[in-house]
């Protein structure tokens, strides 16, 4: 590969030009002759020690990390695994909303078991907790919730997010979790992209300088006293690397070019995380020029720990090493082999560890790999004083057990001040700042929804506006930062989702944007919104002279043209989280408007041309302060894509179409997730992360799907373990028929196609209800509307 001089260019860019302060020195290449080696001192020697007294179960374990879903204290003692995760939807005990002080608990519990005595006097090694930390300690219920990485790079300020990092990491050090899976260093090159919020900026410069703040925020400098000390954690820097370039924007796909190239622009923010101290790369998901990362050597060892000197640990992402050709799940020895450190297998954990011991056996893996694997997870493990012999358990170190830090005012002060800094002013006629005792009107259903204004990686893996507004205690939303500032200020301020008054006010604040999503189910094909509940209020404002400012909560810029031309002001608000006060701020002028674009904003829906300035509405850097009232002037309002009419995926990638509504009994379910009446639905993984649903219908159970859709027949994959033991029947428009048969037939013969057409369901129109008489539990992982040939029977 020709990376050698590039990359190093990189590095040396990336450690001078960024200025970063404190940064540890990247290693410079050895000559001489190799063989010849100084003793072994201080962790090298701690290491290699303990190394050394591991049998090879023992070794293997330490490069298995499970999720707490699918494993016990119990199997913790047993198997001595180095590490594990809580996934997005994982939490102690089954329960993803459990107190606090129940994830504290557990990590003691699991801590505990991983340092009991062993009996044939081996050297125990602690466990270690890695969590999704992306946005503050969001899988908790109280954390303070930062904006997303999008806002904090309009925001411009690396010192902001070294405090947001020393922020989240106390509270992570709060519950007992040691790891943080943050910063993400992508560089998103195509907004289409479901990820893109996760990316600090298109410009690769912006992503290194704040991914490097970010790591420093976690972990403490480099030679610091604190570095990894009380109120400090493991940082991960990913996904190494590309996960931003891939072809349309696709989450988990492919991503071409000459590698110098691809690694000036997406590997530029390693080194300068890595000077900064990081301790854990991530692999990415994605293919280089047809190859997984995965299990891809010249880029994980050669370029990342050769030529970019890398020394710490690099783990795998969920279940990716299964996606590395020729490997499964349980049986992948090219990950290891290729440099990978640490297998994140959440579910099959025993089924590849059992394979790891057989292939080590065999002469497939040779010890030597194992031993460097584990030399690297002991290493980061002792830099982090686990490996101490008075380490103390998880609820015994620096912070633990400080519940009263989470959502603390300190934290949630600094979240608000990078809510306000990351407000991006692209349209004002000199209705903002609002003025002093004007009667305002807030409108839209996401002005008080503070699951919508937080995004993905909230609560849950997906987030959601479903989520209770009880889960989030320490939190204020934008309509309540907005009532507080402006009574304040003199005025007097209404809520009404619908934009309906009896009182006429003088301005109308529009909150809407996107719903919460997160990795691929966020992917889209174009970037058009098509939520029309925000055009329709501002276009109502306008017809009766009520002057408005459109505020939209996006995970991206999306083509907003419709909207900009009615409204009187435009505010990219991002994804800001837990303060709605800061934007209260910029709005009524107690703070100016600083946030500036690191993303360019799109002239047209299509999506196309991708980032940079051919093509953009509005270029990287731009945004006004309140003092500009400069006029815009009027956008073109043509989108083909919004006349191609509604998707004919219903249920695709673990997200229903937009278009498309779930309930069970009139109750419900986003997303076709969530338990209600007599089905509960959660995500499973088919091919990737829940991009597929378990159905677990109880006695009567029922479910009902409507959408819109000119095609003449549905296509539903599913998978069924089980015969039905009594009726399964299927209505749509005025027919019904029974599957039962149908589906007795497909039973434990792995994922199927079920067809359905009007042979068997002759008034087939744009609902579709299942029902059961007995338990029925089913695995669905996609449903459309698709076109077939007339009389072409149904098929199961």
């Amino acid at each position: 590969m020709r990376v050698g001089v590039s990359v190093r260019a990189i590095v040396a860019a990336s450690a001078m030009g960024l200025g970063l302060a404190g940064c540890a020195t990247i290693p410079a290449e050895t000559e001489g002759d190799a063989s010849v080696s100084a003793p072994m001192t201080g962790e090298d020697a701690v290491v290699a020690d303990l190394v050394s007294r591991m049998s090879l179960e023992r070794k293997i374990a330490q490069l298995i990390q499970p999720q707490i879903n699918s494993f016990t204290p119990d199997d913790m003692e047993r198997y001595r695994f180095g590490s594990y995760l809580n996934g997005g939807n994982g939490g102690p005990y089954g329960d993803e909303y459990a107190a606090a002080s129940e994830w504290l608990r557990y990590a003691d519990e699991m801590y505990d078991a991983s340092v009991l005595p062993l009996s044939n006097g081996e050297p125990v090694i602690p466990t270690m907790w890695g969590t999704d930390a992306v946005h503050g300690h969001t899988n908790v219920v109280g954390a303070t919730i930062f904006p997303h990485n999008i806002a904090l790079g309009a925001t411009g300020r690396p010192d902001l997010v070294r405090q947001i990092g020393a922020a989240t990491a106390a509270e992570i050090e709060v519950t007992g979790i040691d790891w943080n899976f943050s910063p993400t260093v992508a560089v998103a090159q195509d907004d289409r992209w479901g990820r893109t919020y996760e990316s600090y900026s298109e410009d690769a410069d912006i992503v290194a300088e704040m991914g490097a703040a970010l790591v420093e925020g976690l972990q403490g400098r480099p030679g610091d006293a604190d570095f990894l000390g009380t109120g400090r954690v493991i940082a991960t820097a990913k996904h190494f690397f590309g996960d931003g370039g891939t072809d349309n924007g696709v989450d988990q796909g492919e991503v071409t070019g000459d590698i110098d190239e691809l690694l000036a622009l997406h590997g530029r923010p390693y080194p300068a995380a890595i000077a900064a101290g990081v301790e854990t790369v991530m692999a990415s998901f994605n293919s280089i020029n047809g190859r997984k990362m995965h299990g891809n050597r010249d880029l994980l060892t050669d370029v990342l720990r050769g030529e970019m000197g890398f020394d710490g640990l690099v783990v795998g992402d969920w279940n990716g090493h299964g996606q590395v050709a020729g490997c499964e799940v349980t049986d992948c020895p090219q990950s290891l082999l290729a440099g990978l450190d640490i297998y994140m297998v959440p579910d099959d954990w025993l089924g590849l560890m059992e394979t790891l011991i057989a292939q080590v056996g065999d002469g497939t893996i040779p010890m030597a790999v194992v031993d460097d694997a584990v030399t690297r997870v002991l290493r980061v493990k002792y830099r982090a004083g686990l490996l101490d012999e008075n380490a103390p358990r998880p609820s015994a170190r620096g912070v633990a057990g400080r519940f009263d830090m989470l959502g603390s005012p300190e934290h949630r002060a600094i979240a608000r001040d990078a809510v306000a800094s990351s407000q991006v002013i692209l349209k004002n006629d000199g209705v903002l700042p609002l003025a002093a005792g004007a009667n305002v009107l807030v409108a839209g259903s996401a002005a008080d929804n503070i699951g919508q204004a937080a995004g993905g990686w909230t609560l849950t893996w997906q987030g959601g506006v479903e989520l209770d507004r009880d889960l989030f205690p320490n939190a204020e939303s934008i309509w309540e930062g907005l009532n507080s500032a402006v009574s304040a200020n003199g005025g007097s301020a209404i809520l009404s989702e619908d934009g309906s008054f009896t009182a006429r006010p003088d301005v109308a604040v529009v909150v809407f944007g996107e719903e919460p999503y997160a990795e691929f189910a966020g992917d889209q094909r174009d970037l058009a919104f098509r939520d029309d509940e925000g055009l329709e209020l501002l276009r109502s404002f306008a017809a009766q002279d009520i002057p408005t400012v459109a505020v939209f909560l996006s995970g991206r810029p999306m083509w907003m043209n419709r909207e900009m031309n009615v409204a009187d002001a435009f505010v990219a608000s991002w994804l800001p989280g837990s303060e709605g006060g800061g934007i209260a701020d910029v709005l009524t002028g107690a703070r100016d408007a600083t946030g500036r674009l690191s993303f360019s904003w799109p002239a047209t829906c299509e999506g196309e041309p991708l980032n940079g300035p051919e093509g953009a509405l509005f270029a990287v850097g731009y945004g006004r302060s309140l003092s500009d009232t400069s006029a815009t002037p009027v956008l073109n309002e043509d989108c083909g894509p919004l006349e191609a009419g509604p998707a004919n995926d219903w249920f695709s990638a673990g997200r229903l179409a937009d278009s498309v509504t779930a309930s069970s009994m009139d109750a419900p379910l986003p997303n076709l997730i969530g338990r209600v009446a007599t089905l509960a639905a959660r995500g499973v993984d088919r091919n990737a992360q829940e991009d597929s649903r378990e159905l677990a219908f109880t006695t009567g159970g029922t479910l009902k799907l409507e959408g819109e859709s000119d095609a003449n027949a549905y296509r539903i994959e599913y998978l069924l373990e089980g015969r039905p033991t009594a009726a399964v029947t299927l209505t749509s428009g005025d027919s019904t028929f029974d599957i039962t048969q149908g589906l007795s037939i497909g039973a434990g013969k792995g994922w199927r196609e079920m067809v359905l057409t009007t042979s068997c369901l002759p008034d087939l129109g744009n609902t579709l209800e299942l029902d059961t008489v007995n338990p029925l539990t089913i695995r669905i992982a996609s449903i459309s509307r698709v076109d077939v040939a007339e009389g072409t029977e149904c098929s199961f």
